[in-house]
């Protein structure tokens, strides 16, 4: 018989240097899980992704940078095989909205919406930042070739970005000014999302979206059951995610579909609901890795004296501009005024119209949903190009003005 052997033990002391490392370790993660958390850091990093692309685009290595986008991978057989792009656009992004999906949720079961007294001035603001931009956008481009396919993409505000702004520039504004902001987001992306839904989708697969209907049906009973188990959701949210992808409805509604179903409020004795839980864990994902890889991979557009004079000459890339940056704020600051004259919401005590004339005009950053739904309405070419650019100087346009006057707004009240 051989001589066993026996791997010889760590050292105490080796064992306690181990601990401490991970120790370290995980603080570390937690930290950086932390600052994804806040909308400045958020909105810091979609921007240095942004430009990032930008810069990259117009540099010697715009070659690379196409092929990699161009790159596909994934089953054929699952109607995955994607290009790096689209698995940023269709995959990556999902996560975002499953994010979104969760604030709704909370918003309207928990938080400022499901008072519809208190909810009518963000939900009027809402709507109306997103009809009057339609139209203004619609009225500018009427006649010119796609034309008839801009009017979608100034209907959205980045929720990212505009918090972004608003925690950056106005922390000494009255908190009411931020839960006005986020509400009247959440209620814009819900019409965004819609958009995508019924304008966006060619053609149905009745199969695959009879599939993911009783996926999501299952989720919900688990979520009712009070059924334990990330796995499990994880599994029946790709499976959802995969159904609806193949049924060509767009891939980021099946995650709105799960943050709305999931529970949002405490059992007697819950420390942590799950979208509590999930939003926790999904947060930082998606402000740190996904909405920028996809804000990278969507951004990156050639940049020069006659791209940029291409937006103001081009009349669907002027209307989303205009729409984005006056529509906007019309729309937004207009719908808010009606509700109140119409005595269906009252303004917060703490705030005043030039608050809400600052944050109207914050919601003309676009950005991710805005270049989401450009890309789903225009072609791969020229036509897509110019109108990213007017999002994204839209975006930039809409930030700076923002900032200005909330600053402004932070020096009045500190008189």
């Amino acid at each position: 018989m051989g001589e066993s052997r026996t791997r010889p033990q760590a050292s105490p002391r080796l064992k306690r240097m181990r601990r401490r490392r991970a120790q370290a370790a995980r603080g570390a993660a937690a930290e950086v899980a932390r600052f994804l958390r806040t909308e400045q850091i958020g909105g810091l990093v979609l921007l240095g992704a942004t430009a990032l692309a930008l810069i990259i685009a117009n540099s010697p290595l715009a070659g690379a940078y196409q092929r990699l986008s161009a790159y596909a991978f994934g089953p054929e057989s699952l109607h995955l095989h994607l290009t790096v792009a689209q698995w940023a656009q269709d995959g990556l992004l999902t996560v975002f909205f499953v994010v979104a999906g969760l604030e709704l949720k909370r918003e309207l079961v928990v938080g400022e919406l499901r008072d519809l007294r208190q909810a009518a001035l963000p939900i009027a603001g809402a709507i109306g930042g997103m009809i009057v931009p339609a139209l203004l956008c619609f009225l500018v481009a009427f006649g010119a070739p796609g034309g008839a396919e801009a009017w979608a993409v100034p209907v959205a505000t980045d929720i990212a970005f505009a918090l972004a702004v608003l925690a950056i520039c106005a922390k000494d504004l009255p908190p009411s000014l931020r839960v006005f902001l986020l509400s009247l987001a959440i209620v814009d992306d819900l019409g965004a999302i819609l958009l995508i839904a019924i304008a966006f989708t060619a053609h149905v697969a009745l199969l695959p979206l009879a599939g993911a209907a009783a996926v999501l049906v299952g989720y919900a009973l688990l979520q009712q059951f009070r059924v334990r188990g990330w796995w499990l959701y994880l599994l029946l949210g790709l499976t959802a995610w995969a159904l609806v992808h193949a049924s060509g409805v767009h891939a980021t509604i099946a995650g709105v579909a799960v943050g709305l179903l999931t529970r949002v409020k405490p059992d007697p004795g819950e420390h942590e609901t799950p979208a509590t839980e999930l939003e926790h864990r999904l947060q930082p994902i998606s402000a740190g890795i996904c909405v920028p890889l996809f804000a990278f991979f969507a951004a990156g557009i050639t940049i020069n004296a006659g791209a940029l004079t291409a937006i103001f000459t081009d009349r669907v890339s002027l209307g989303v501009l205009l729409g984005l940056v006056v529509g906007k704020t019309v729309g937004v600051l207009g719908g808010a005024a009606i509700a109140v004259r119409g005595r269906l919401a009252t303004l917060p005590e703490a705030l005043n119209w030039r608050d809400l004339f600052a944050v109207a005009v914050v919601t003309g950053c676009g950005f991710t949903v805005s270049l989401l739904i450009a890309e789903l309405a225009f072609a791969p070419g020229d036509q897509q190009s110019r109108v990213k650019g007017a999002v994204l100087l839209a975006s930039l346009i809409a930030s700076l003005l923002a900032a200005a006057l909330l600053r402004r707004q932070v020096r009045v009240r500190a008189r």
